[in-house]
């Protein structure tokens, strides 16, 4: 099993609802930290101003990128997202 089965298998909760894979959290991360970078001298220091370009930036991007990754994982097995999941804790 290789990196990529990894990142993109489906994460299993303690509920068994499958959340989002790894893939999907690192470029969640990547992306608002990105975008935050970009926004802030446009924003010129105003804080509302950068939220507002970060959420108007970031979100397609997001769904871009979420949607994609679940195309991949869908024929992969999920994962544990932590293992007290499996021991049932």
């Amino acid at each position: 099993m290789g990196a990529a089965d990894y990142l993109l298998s489906p994460r299993r909760n303690h509920r068994g609802t499958e959340t989002p894979s790894e893939a999907s959290r690192i470029l969640f991360l990547v992306t608002i930290g990105c975008a935050s970078i970009w926004a802030w001298p446009l924003a010129d220091g105003m804080v509302f101003v950068w939220f507002c370009l970060v959420l108007f930036v970031s979100t397609p991007i997001l769904s871009i990128g979420w949607f994609i990754f679940s195309v991949l994982g869908r024929s992969r097995d999920p994962r544990d997202l932590t293992p007290a999941v499996s021991r049932g804790d």
